[in-house]
């Protein structure tokens, strides 16, 4: 008995020497390279997930070829999130447009380990009656329907993320920083093709809870601020909601306690590719979609 517990203590202090110099190997390797070499490994790993880095805001975005672009977006989707641990308020905004029902989504949470924001441009092929709107399978924007998207994002006050670009999908993700969705606010700009567009936006805005004075219109964009949702959860779905927000807050400190020799996100991501490659694969899933095959899909 003594002899196995003797084995048993051996090849653990074995196993944990061998952990501590691999560890001390991959610190060494990464603080070693320049920041451009680490932006192009890092590009060359997270392209596939979608993604691209920001290196002067140290966040995440999403990319306009990515991958979830030919899976298009519908209620359903927010309504799985929690099971997939995304808590975020959301503001679906639809209203009609030049023969097609669009919808432009706003969303602001915690995404697993990261706090992020999104905004998403969708539309349906024809008009849609109010009572199919939550069950349309909106198809994202083309590259001619895309719109000029800008928001500032605001955690408790301070700002921890602004982009502003021509987009179908344009999102921000912070990794590590853990957020209640009402301690974020979003102040959002959206450029649209021409006033017309602009002003059947307001309308849908209006019939979604804004008033008017708090709304503003220049030019064709209109800017606007995604603060506390008025959203009501029945009790079990507010319970999925604070379990998915205590493993959050458990794996973000986690993530921080693992990749704590290093601070920048380019860092930590690289140390947990080379110590940990399933958790890194893991942690890049943002945003998850089931397929939804073609002969589901609503037809116009």
């Amino acid at each position: 008995m003594y002899l196995f517990f003797g084995i048993f203590f051996l090849i653990l202090l074995f196993f944990f020497c061998v952990n501590h110099f691999r560890r001390k190997k991959i610190i060494k390797k990464i603080c070693s390279m320049c920041m451009d070499e680490k932006c192009r490994i890092l590009s060359d790993l997270i392209e596939p997930f979608g993604y691209a880095y920001v290196l002067s805001q140290d966040i995440f975005t999403s990319r306009i070829d990515a991958w979830q672009r030919q899976f298009g977006y519908c209620h359903l989707y927010d309504e799985a999130a929690p099971h997939f641990n995304m808590i975020f308020d959301c503001l679906p905004v639809y209203f009609n447009y030049e023969g097609r029902t669009w919808m432009i989504e706003l969303w602001k949470g915690q995404y697993g380990i990261n706090t992020g924001c999104e905004i998403g441009v969708y539309y349906a092929d024809r008009i849609l009656k109010e009572e199919e709107l939550k069950h349309e399978l909106f198809q994202c924007a083309d590259n001619e329907n895309m719109l000029k998207l800008y928001f500032n994002l605001y955690r408790n006050g301070q700002n921890i993320a602004h982009l502003c670009k021509i987009h179908w999908w344009l999102t921000a993700f912070s990794i590590g920083c853990f957020s209640k969705p009402s301690d974020l606010t979003m102040r959002v700009s959206i450029t649209f093709h021409n006033e017309d567009m602009a002003e059947a936006f307001i309308r849908g805005l209006i019939k979604a809870g804004y008033r008017q004075e708090d709304i503003r219109l220049c030019c064709g964009t209109v800017s606007f601020t995604f603060g506390e949702a008025d959203a009501f959860y029945h009790i079990w779905k507010r319970l999925l909601r604070n379990i998915a927000q205590c493993v959050n807050r458990f794996w973000c400190r986690v993530y921080l306690f693992i990749t704590r020799p290093f601070c920048l996100s380019i860092d930590r991501i690289l140390y947990l590719y080379y110590y940990l490659p399933f958790a890194f694969r893991k942690m890049l899933r943002i945003r998850k979609y089931k397929k939804i095959k073609p002969g589901k899909r609503r037809k116009s």
